[in-house]
């Protein structure tokens, strides 16, 4: 059994962006992936390399979306990492 694909999330902590984004993207993935949920302001690089466009959704280091969540770049992508 292959491990879950993982989208990163770039976020932090009081971002109503980042909280939306999140609980869309949780139920879209229905368990098919692991969502990492990363605080920009808890690390100097993601912070300078992020700073006000969070949230950021990332799968293997490509950008799929940012600010609000693009449900069928999300749906692509899961369906390529994760095949039903």
């Amino acid at each position: 059994m292959t491990a879950a694909p993982v989208l990163t999330v770039y976020s932090r902590r009081g971002c109503h962006l980042c909280e939306d984004l999140l609980g869309e993207l949780e139920p879209l993935l229905r368990g098919r992936a692991i969502v990492d949920v990363q605080d920009i302001d808890l690390d100097d690089t993601l912070r300078d390399r992020y700073h006000t466009r969070v949230p950021v959704v990332c799968a293997a280091g490509q950008e799929l979306c940012q600010y609000h969540l693009d449900r069928s770049a999300v749906l692509d992508w899961l369906d390529r990492a994760a095949p039903r």
